[in-house]
């Protein structure tokens, strides 16, 4: 028998999930801890920054006291010396979904990563290992040669991508010179999704741009004010690999000039406010356009009124 508080399946009798996502300062973690309290949920971090122990302060990762007794999973459990793939996310984030459902409570997936969310609901295609000296020697060509050694051999790939898209160029030229096989043909036999198994209750958040904006900037100046610089001292002192993605952080470069004297406090302030900014652009193209059109979108200023109204349209 299903318990008062917990969440009920579909029609279809899948187990349900709500997903919470939109570019940053958006709103979501205030909807999934609000839709928590209703439901009976669990948060589940679909955030690339977030997953990490070191950034707790420049991710905006939710507070103990905002968290207060909702159950938080994939926050802050990857160690920074350690790089989070997608495939390595949406594992954790199948188990994290699993035990929700086992304890009679709603998983409730929150964040701004696109590539994650994909992941976890298409799967990501089995693409075998990459031969070292195959990738090495791609990724020292020029993009023109490079696209052009691409043309030769996936027609198909060179004509989709831009001769200027050096990353997504290197990666189609490399898959088939080391595989033998298109990545589009990888692509197609994606395995591990769970949007198949599961009733998605999916809500998009794309507020007015100015109103996101204003509240990018607002967040970034926080964040300084309540200790990234310490944050970032601490993670200087572990001298891990600039490439890590913890390094590569937005406000970490920012936050590191400012501390070594290359930057004062204000071009620090405004460096992070352009970085977060641009970053928020970036996500909010992404979820506009990527998603499937029947996802729900809203695109109001997240107060009270919104986060109530919301969490009963979750629920239904």
């Amino acid at each position: 028998m299903t318990e008062p508080n917990s969440p009920k399946s579909g029609e279809s009798g899948k187990p349900p999930v709500a997903l919470i996502a939109g570019p940053t300062a958006s709103g979501k973690s205030a909807i999934a801890i609000a839709l928590a309290r209703a439901a009976n949920g669990v948060v589940i971090n679909a955030d690339a920054s977030q997953v990490y122990a070191d950034l707790s302060i420049l991710s905006a990762r939710p507070t103990a006291e905002e968290m207060g007794d909702v159950p938080h999973m994939l926050f802050g459990h990857i160690d920074g010396a350690d790089a989070c793939s997608a495939a390595r996310w949406a594992s954790d984030a199948r188990a994290a979904i699993a035990a929700a459902h086992a304890g009679g409570r709603l998983p409730i997936v929150v964040g701004g990563t696109g590539l994650y969310i994909r992941t976890l609901l298409d799967g990501i295609a089995p693409v075998p290992e990459i031969d070292a000296d195959v990738r090495a020697s791609v990724r020292a060509m020029p993009v023109e040669q490079a696209h052009e050694a691409l043309r030769e051999r996936d027609a198909e790939a060179a004509a989709r991508l831009a001769p200027a898209d050096t990353t997504r160029v290197a990666r189609a030229l490399e898959v088939i010179l080391s595989t033998g096989r298109s990545l589009s043909h990888w692509q197609a036999q994606k395995e591990g999704g769970i949007g198949e198994d599961i009733a998605l209750r999916p809500l998009i958040l794309l507020p007015p741009r100015q109103w996101l904006i204003a509240r990018c900037d607002q967040r970034f100046e926080t964040m300084v004010d309540r200790g990234a610089a310490a944050e970032v001292e601490r993670l200087l002192a572990r001298r891990l690999s600039p490439e890590l993605p913890v390094m590569r952080a937005i406000g970490v470069r920012e936050v590191t000039d400012w501390i070594v004297g290359d930057s004062d406090r204000e071009t620090m302030l405004e460096r992070g406010r352009i970085a977060t900014r641009q970053y928020a652009k970036r996500q909010y193209t992404w979820f506009s356009n990527q998603p499937p059109a029947d996802w729900r979108r809203e695109g109001n200023i997240i107060d009270n009124n919104f986060i109530a109204d919301m969490v009963i349209k979750l629920q239904s």
